[in-house]
C-alpha cells in the first residue's frame, strides 16, 4: 500500500488540530466540575472545623516545602513517603473507629469482640459516605469525623514539623506547627473528596480512589469494564500496529546501498563546534543526576543517613540533602542534561545537511548555551534557598521551588526555559533555511521545526495556574505538560531526528525519511495528545476521562511498535553492514532507545494503565520501573546517541576511540536492566499484592518499606545503580577528553561538492 507524504502530512495536520480541541474542550468541563473546596466545614455545634482559605494555605505549605517530592497527592508524586490522601483517609477511619469505640464500648477499637468491631466499622463507613449536597458551601461533619480531623492534625505536627526520622523527615521540616495543620487540612480535604461522592452520581471525586475497603472505597463498574474493553483494543492496536508496519511502503536503513560519508571528509563549521560544547555541559550535569539516584535509592534502606557519612564527617545529612530536595535536583537534572544534549544535536545537525553556516549563528549559540546554564544554576539555586526559608512572601513560587513533580523549579525560571526552546527553534530555523526555501510544508527540516516548536507550544500550559489553583486543575495542567512532552512532542523529536539523523549518515534518503517521520509521527500525536486522560482517572477529574484514557492509552502502543520495527531493521542494517561502517556506536543507542522505549513506555507502560491495574497501582514502584525504562531507556539513550554521532563527526580521526563509549553504553544497559528488573518491579508487585490484598495506604506505608523482603530487593539494586554511575562518569570523563581533541573548523562553501551529503538534499526533487 502506497500512501503519499503529503497525504500523511495532511492526516498528521488534521489528527494534531482535532486532539487539541478535544483536550481544549476537556480543560473547559474539568473546570467546571472540580471538587469544591466548602467555605466551611462546621461540627454539629456548627461551629467552624477548617475553613476555606486554611484548606488553601494547605496547598502553599505543600508546594512551598516541596512535599509532592517526599510523598504524593492523589497518588503523583514521590513514593518515598506515604501518599498523603490514602494517609489522611486511613488517619481519619482509624481515628473515627476510636471515638466510637470509646463512646460505645468504653474500650479501645483493638481490645473489641469482631461484632463489636464490625457495628464500629460499619458506622464509621456510613459516616463518610454523606453525599455533598449540589452547591452547597457548608460541609457538616459528625462528632467522630471533627475529632479525627483535629488528630491528624497533630500527627502532621508531629511528622513534618517536629520530624521524624525514621520517615526521612528532619525537624522544622515544615517550619511551624500551624503551616503543618494547614497541611493537614489540605491532606484531609483530598481525603473528602476520595470519599464523598460526586452530585447525581453513585461514587466519589476520585471514582473511589485510594481502595480503603475501611471507607468503603472500591473500584467502580466503569473502571473494571473499561479494563476489560482495553484488553481487547490490545490486541487490535498490536494487530493494527504489525499490518501498518507491513503494508505501508517505508523504507528501512541500508548501508551498501549508499555511499556512507567518512566523517573526516565532512567539513566542521564554526556553530558545529560551538554545538559540541552542549555535550560536556549535559556529561556533568547527567553525573550529579546520577550520584543523587544513587543517594535517593540509599534513603529506602537508611532512612537518615548514607553509609555512615553523618557519623564521620559530622553532617546530618538529613538536614542538608533531605530527599524531597535531592528528588528535586535528581529529576530536574535529568530532564536538563537530556534538553542539552538534544538542543547541541538540533544546532549540530543543520549545517551537516545545508553546508549553511548562518551569520552569528556561533555567537547566538553561545547566546543560548549561557541561558540553560543560567537557567540551570538560577532554577537548581532557588529551589535549594527556598527549601532552606531564605525565599518567603510573595516571591517563593516565583524565585524559589513551585513545589510540583518534574515542574518544580520557580516561575521566573520555567519562563526562562520557555524562551530558550523559543531561541532553540530560531536558531534551527535559521540553520535550515536553504532545505527551508527548497522543499515543500512536510520536508524533513520542517519535521523538525515543528517537533522543537511543539515542546515550546505544550510547555505553555505550565503557566496556567497558581499556587492558590484546586489541585485538581493544577494536576490537569501539570500532566499537559509532563505526558504531552513525553508521549507525544519528545516521542514526535525523536522519530524525527533518528530520521535526520539516518538520512545524515547516509542510509536514507531524505524523501524516504520524511515519509516515515510524518507516518510515525501520525500515530505518536494521534494517541499521545488525547493519552493524557490516564492521569486523570483519579485525580478529582470528571468521569469522561475514564473512557477516554483507556481508549487512548491502548492505542499508544501503536506508534510503539512502529518504533520496536524501526529499531529491528536498523539492527538488521547494523549487523549486515560493512565492517568499515564509521558510525557503529551512534547506531547501537539509537537501536537501544527504540528497544527501551518499547519495554519501557510500550510493555510496562501498558499495563499500569490498565484502569484496573492503575486503580490499585497508581504512585508505586512498578511506575518507577516504568519510569526510568521509558525516560533514560528511551530519550536518554537517543540523546545519548546523538552526543556520540556530534563528537564522531567533530574529532580528529586520529585520536578518536570508542573504548571508553562502549564501555559506558554497555554498563548503561546491563545496570539499567538489573536495576528495573531484579529490584525495581520485584518491589512494584510486591507493592501491588499489598494493595489488593489489604488497602492502597497499607502499599505505601512505612511498615511495607521496612520489611525484609523489600529491603532485600532495595539492596539487590545497588549493583544496577553501581554499574549505571560507573558508565555516567566514564562517559563524561570521556567527552571531556575528546572536546579538546576537536578537528579545526572551515567555513563552508556556496556550493556543496558533488556526492556529499548537502549536495544530495540541496538537488533532490521534492516534488
Amino acid at each position: 500500500m502506497r500512501i503519499s507524504r503529503r497525504t500523511i502530512a495532511k492526516a498528521l495536520v488534521a489528527v494534531f488540530v482535532v486532539n487539541l480541541v478535544v483536550m481544549g474542550i476537556g480543560a473547559y468541563h474539568s473546570s467546571q466540575n472540580v471538587p469544591p473546596i466548602p467555605k466551611e466545614v462546621v461540627g454539629p455545634d456548627g461551629d467552624a472545623v477548617v475553613t476555606q482559605s486554611q484548606v488553601q494555605r494547605g496547598k502553599i505549605v505543600f508546594q512551598q516545602n516541596g512535599l509532592m517530592n517526599h510523598g504524593s497527592i492523589l497518588g503523583n508524586g514521590a513514593y518515598y513517603g506515604v501518599d498523603y490522601t490514602a494517609d489522611a483517609l486511613d488517619l481519619k477511619v482509624q481515628f473515627m473507629r476510636a471515638y466510637y469505640a470509646q463512646e460505645r464500648y468504653d474500650r479501645p477499637y483493638d481490645e473489641l469482640a469482631d461484632a463489636e468491631q464490625a457495628s464500629v466499622d460499619s458506622v464509621v463507613r456510613d459516616d463518610v459516605d454523606e453525599p455533598l449536597t449540589p452547591g452547597a458551601q457548608t460541609v457538616r461533619y459528625s462528632p467522630a469525623e471533627v475529632y479525627a480531623h483535629e488528630q491528624v492534625r497533630e500527627v502532621y505536627v508531629e511528622r513534618y514539623h517536629e520530624g521524624a526520622k525514621e520517615r526521612g523527615l528532619p525537624a522544622n521540616y515544615v517550619d511551624s506547627a500551624s503551616d503543618a495543620r494547614r497541611f493537614a487540612d489540605f491532606a484531609m480535604w483530598t481525603a473528602w473528596m476520595s470519599h464523598t461522592d460526586r452530585p447525581g452520581s453513585d461514587h466519589s471525586f476520585t471514582n473511589e480512589w485510594p481502595y480503603e475497603p475501611a471507607a468503603g472505597n472500591a473500584p467502580t463498574g466503569a473502571t473494571m469494564t473499561w479494563s476489560v474493553l482495553s484488553m481487547v483494543l490490545l490486541v487490535a492496536a498490536v494487530g493494527i500496529g504489525v499490518w501498518l508496519y507491513n503494508s505501508v511502503e517505508l523504507p528501512e536503513p541500508e548501508i551498501r546501498s549508499i555511499e556512507v560519508p567518512p566523517p573526516d571528509e565532512i567539513s566542521l563549521s564554526p556553530s558545529q563546534r560551538a554545538a559540541t560544547r552542549f555535550v560536556p555541559l549535559a556529561g556533568a550535569l547527567f553525573a550529579v543526576q546520577v550520584l543523587l539516584g544513587g543517594l535517593l535509592a540509599h534513603y529506602y534502606v537508611e532512612r537518615e543517613a548514607f553509609f555512615g557519612v553523618s557519623e564521620v564527617f559530622g553532617v546530618e545529612l538529613l538536614s542538608v540533602l533531605p530527599f524531597s530536595l535531592a528528588k528535586t535536583f535528581h529529576l530536574d537534572l535529568g530532564i536538563l542534561w537530556i534538553a542539552s544534549l538534544w538542543l547541541g544535536a538540533g544546532l549540530f545537525l543543520p549545517p551537516l545537511l545545508t553546508n549553511y553556516e548562518p551569520p552569528r549563528q556561533k555567537t547566538y549559540i553561545h547566546l543560548l548555551l549561557g541561558a540553560l546554564v543560567v537557567a540551570t544554576v538560577g532554577g537548581l539555586g532557588g529551589v535549594w534557598l527556598g527549601a532552606q526559608g531564605y525565599i518567603d512572601g510573595a516571591l517563593w513560587w516565583i524565585l524559589g521551588n513551585e513545589g510540583l513533580e518534574y515542574l518544580e523549579v520557580g516561575r521566573l525560571w520555567q519562563v526562562g526555559l520557555l524562551v530558550g526552546f523559543v531561541l532553540w527553534t530560531a536558531l534551527v530555523w535559521r540553520g535550515f533555511r536553504p532545505l527551508l526555501r527548497r522543499e515543500s510544508s512536510y520536508g524533513l527540516a520542517h519535521l523538525i521545526v515543528y517537533a522543537g516548536g511543539s515542546i515550546g507550544l505544550l510547555f505553555t500550559a505550565g503557566m496556567l495556574y497558581t499556587p492558590r489553583t484546586n489541585i485538581v486543575m493544577t494536576e490537569f495542567w501539570r500532566w499537559w505538560v509532563v505526558h504531552m512532552w513525553v508521549e507525544g512532542a519528545f516521542e514526535f523529536f525523536i522519530v524525527a531526528i533518528v530520521g535526520l539523523t539516518l538520512v545524515s549518515m547516509g542510509l536514507l534518503k531524505k524523501r524516504s525519511a520524511e515519509k516515515a517521520v510524518a507516518f510515525q509521527a501520525l500515530f505518536v500525536m494521534g494517541s499521545g495528545v488525547i493519552g493524557a486522560a490516564h492521569h486523570y482517572w483519579w485525580v478529582g477529574q470528571p468521569d469522561v476521562w475514564i473512557p477516554f484514557g483507556s481508549v487512548f492509552s491502548t492505542l499508544e502502543l501503536i506508534p510503539l511498535v512502529l518504533i520496536l520495527f524501526e529499531a529491528m531493521g536498523q539492527y538488521r542494517a547494523l549487523a549486515t553492514g560493512e565492517e568499515g561502517f564509521p558510525y557503529t556506536l551512534p547506531f547501537m543507542f539509537i537501536i537501544a532507545s527504540g528497544f527501551w522505549n518499547f519495554v519501557g513506555a510500550g510493555v510496562l507502560g501498558f499495563f499500569i494503565n490498565l484502569p484496573l491495574v492503575n486503580y490499585y497501582e497508581h504512585g508505586t514502584y512498578l511506575t518507577v520501573g516504568h519510569a526510568h525504562a521509558a525516560m533514560f531507556g528511551a530519550f536518554g539513550f537517543l540523546a545519548l546517541g546523538m552526543a556520540t554521532y556530534m563528537l564522531r563527526i567533530s574529532s580528529k580521526p586520529a585520536q578518536w576511540t570508542e573504548r571508553r563509549l562502549r564501555w559506558a553504553f554497555w554498563l548503561w544497559n546491563v545496570g539499567l536492566a538489573v536495576m528495573v528488573f531484579v529490584s525495581v518491579l520485584p518491589v512494584g508487585f510486591l507493592q501491588l499484592e499489598t494493595a489488593f490484598t489489604q488497602s492502597y495506604a497499607a502499599a505505601r506505608s512505612l511498615a511495607f518499606y521496612n520489611g525484609e523482603l523489600v529491603q532485600l530487593l532495595f539492596w539487590a539494586r545497588l549493583p544496577g545503580d553501581t554499574m549505571i554511575i560507573l558508565g555516567t562518569l566514564v562517559f563524561a570523563y570521556d567527552v571531556v577528553v575528546k572536546r579538546f581533541s576537536l578537528r579545526s573548523v572551515s567555513t563552508p562553501e556556496e556550493t556543496p561538492p558533488a556526492g556529499t551529503i548537502p549536495d544530495r538534499l540541496l538537488t533532490e526533487d521534492d516534488d
